[in-house]
């Protein structure tokens, strides 16, 4: 990989946990290597649809017995493939050499975010999402430092109301469609899916049926940019500005792992904290939401000990 040698496993886990073939964005995973991508969550299924993760490789050469060819140093011999590979869903084989940095490669990333970019708002700024968005993020590592589109940006609904929680901001919407394979194949709501058709094409709900189920919330989280944001977080504060504390949700038994993010005493949202053994990167909005009472005027402060009123910290000694 990039000249170097790395051993990684035939199979690894697919986004259900079940034995699969290593596919060359998991072996990059796996040596440390950064590789872009939207689409891809390892948690959900493959779609290949957003061409990021786009790499150069090369498989040992082949003679007419079929057997390898070598080098004069004893090396197999490695025929470059001429067209490029999406490393999400492109599997490994033996001694294949993946190439994640050449001039090619980075042509490509280059035209995927000028592409991306075309009729995407250029409104960072003001976006719920700037801070831990990844095409904020991969513009500034991997594209291009000027636009060359001069035509008229096609415009997009802004503030759909998709359902009880839940904003879209269509015109910021990439349609990696991670939030369509979330609601069909993990939460078991197939309940978003894609209208119109080209450069118009956005998220949409099936008409009259709002997306309301106790994960909606979750695709907040896995969205890359700021096309799906929650009405209850929504302009309320910067995410640069937060506190990440880790904790356990008590909402249920469950015992979700979770980050609370919280400025100056206050807590302002619960999300995810990604344990396989419990919750994985997943969590219910009932629990999510779950953190008001914290600040609740009418919360129980103080507790009668022996008969004598004590806080709960003089208490619990």
């Amino acid at each position: 990989m990039d000249g170097r040698e790395v051993e990684v496993p035939k199979l690894t886990p697919d986004w259900q946990g079940k034995p699969a073939p290593t596919t060359m964005l998991q072996a990059c995973e796996i040596a440390k290597k950064d590789v872009p991508h939207y689409c891809y969550h390892p948690k959900l299924p493959v779609a290949g649809n957003c061409r990021m993760c786009l790499v150069e490789f090369g498989t040992p050469a082949l003679g007419p017995d079929r057997k390898p060819v070598m080098n004069p140093d004893g090396t197999p011999k490695i025929a470059k493939s001429p067209r490029p590979a999406i490393g999400c869903a492109t599997p490994i084989s033996p001694g294949m050499e993946i190439y994640t940095s050449t001039p090619a490669v980075k042509q490509m990333r280059e035209g995927v975010l000028e592409s991306l970019l075309i009729n995407h708002p250029l409104d960072c700024p003001i976006c719920d999402q700037a801070g831990e968005c990844k095409l904020q993020e991969y513009s500034v590592d991997y594209g291009q430092s000027a636009s060359r589109f001069v035509e008229a940006k096609v415009h997009k609904p802004k503030a759909v109301d998709l359902g009880p929680r839940i904003m879209l901001d269509a015109e910021r919407c990439i349609l990696c469609t991670r939030c369509i394979r979330f609601t069909k194949d993990v939460a078991g709501d197939d309940a978003l899916g894609i209208v119109n058709r080209g450069s118009y094409n956005t998220i949409a709900t099936f008409p009259g049926l709002p997306f309301d189920n106790n994960y909606t919330l979750n695709t907040v989280d896995i969205c890359p940019v700021g096309a799906l944001t929650s009405k209850d977080f929504r302009f309320q504060m910067r995410v640069w500005f937060l506190k990440e504390t880790k904790s356990v949700c008590t909402s249920c038994a469950t015992g979700c792992n979770v980050l609370i993010s919280s400025r100056e005493e206050k807590v302002y949202r619960y999300t995810p904290r990604d344990n396989d053994a419990v919750n994985g990167p997943w969590m219910c909005d009932a629990g999510r939401l779950n953190y008001k009472w914290i600040h609740r005027e009418d919360r129980l402060k103080s507790v009668m000990v022996r008969g004598q009123k004590s806080t709960w910290t003089s208490g619990a000694r």
